[in-house]
């Protein structure tokens, strides 16, 4: 005879609503992240005090419970579909760096052609975390509080399944696309890339070009090809007819004993004035 009562049963556990066509992670046991720059996120997350609780959100991203998620500057949302008919709305945010911030980290990027040739050929340079640490910044999350975590399901825990679910997938999304840990920071792969080339080159940044102002072509068309000042015809400089011989190498060719070159001589000088009789 069972012990429950009608007091203390609560039913069994909620299962959530099955997804068609829902983001799955790729890895179906073991470890999620791949590369060492998603494993790097999975383990300062663990370090920060989330990891007992992201494995709530593992089957979730299995199973494919996540139905969309968008990283973009500051912030990653993400739908997840829960055991209620309505999805749940995930946000995982943090601090984008500012343009004077980006500006620094494109410069110290751009002094070492190793990185840029890294970041070009769309790897992510295993020490690139000293370049943002030695400018006092952080690529990862440094502490709990770095991270700012909302979902709108009841769950009191933080994070819940939802987010966690959202944390894995978007560990997954750094193994494809390593520039979305920057984007997420800030800065879009193409503009960074345009932005070191321009650094190293010392022009302005390339996402700044679009600032510089100038005269509208269609504005000068009258006076675009008109000289701009009066220039000076340039007259070739005068030089002696037996120049080219004098800057002829050393020849071994004689006649008669006498050099190649002082027998035409006279022939050379009498083209300089003028006289056809050669």
């Amino acid at each position: 005879m069972s012990n429950w009562t009608a007091n203390n049963w609560s039913g069994p556990p909620s299962r959530p609503r099955a997804v068609e066509g829902g983001l799955k992670a790729r890895s179906t046991r073991g470890a999620i992240a791949q590369t060492w720059w998603s494993e790097r996120f999975i383990e300062v997350l663990e370090g920060i005090g989330l990891g007992n609780r992201l494995q709530r959100g593992r089957s979730y991203a299995r199973t494919g419970q996540v139905i969309s998620m968008d990283v973009d500057p500051g912030s990653v949302t993400a739908q997840v579909q829960g055991s209620r008919a309505r999805p749940y709305r995930a946000r995982i945010g943090i601090a984008a760096f500012g343009k004077f911030e980006w500006a620094q980290v494109e410069h110290a990027l751009a002094d070492n052609a190793w990185y840029t040739a890294m970041l070009l050929s769309g790897e992510m340079p295993d020490d690139i975390e000293d370049v943002f640490a030695g400018l006092g910044l952080s690529l990862f999350p440094a502490a709990a509080r770095d991270l700012s975590l909302d979902c709108s399901c009841p769950d009191h825990a933080v994070p819940c399944k939802h987010l966690a679910a959202t944390f894995y997938l978007l560990a997954e999304s750094f193994d494809d696309d390593p520039f979305a840990i920057l984007a997420w920071r800030g800065r879009e792969r193409e503009d960074l890339l345009a932005n070191l080339q321009s650094a190293r080159s010392d022009g302005p940044p390339a996402a700044d070009r679009g600032e510089q102002s100038g005269r509208p072509l269609a504005d000068c068309l009258d006076c675009y090809f008109a000289p701009q000042a009066e220039t000076r015809a340039l007259s070739p400089p005068v030089t002696s007819s037996t120049t080219l011989l004098d800057q002829l190498p050393d020849v071994t060719v004689a006649v008669r004993d006498r050099p190649l070159t002082e027998l035409l001589r006279p022939a050379y000088l009498a083209l300089g004035h003028g006289d056809n009789r050669a």
